[in-house]
């Protein structure tokens, strides 16, 4: 084998061990202008799972109380000593111009398996920049 091909070859198996690291953050580039936080409400359901009630106004779509609960699970995650989280499920709804989300998260202190892990730190950080409060 030739050494570009097997360079070509070596960038692929790169590329997807690099995709199942943690989730990148997928929020929109920054928090809606006319946004209102409305709160979080914390539910430890069992062990390391954890459901993050929130709610919000002015938002663009459901994606951004979507945005605002990984914003809340990664901070809770840091405040309970870990690292990491892996997203379970999120259901969205809106009512009366209030946008609703509902995440669940099982947090831990090394990276857990599965496609949809967060670095903690790394949203806090990305939630700062965009304007999105977490806890």
């Amino acid at each position: 084998m030739t050494r570009a091909p097997f360079c070509l070859v070596m960038l692929a198996v790169l590329a997807a061990c690099a995709s199942n690291s943690a989730e990148r953050p997928r929020a929109p580039a920054s928090a809606p202008k006319d946004a209102q936080y409305l709160g979080v409400d914390t539910r430890l359901l069992d062990g390391d799972l954890v459901s993050f009630m929130v709610r919000m106004s002015g938002a663009r779509d459901g994606r951004d109380a979507v945005a605002y609960a990984r914003c809340a699970a990664a901070q809770y995650t840091l405040i309970r000593g870990y690292s990491f989280a892996r997203h379970v499920r999120t259901n969205v709804s809106q009512r009366g111009g209030v946008w609703q989300a509902d995440g669940v998260y099982t947090i831990s202190p090394d990276l857990p398996q599965g496609l949809r892990t967060i670095d903690a730190e790394v949203i806090v950080a990305d939630c700062q920049e965009q304007g999105i409060p977490t806890v």
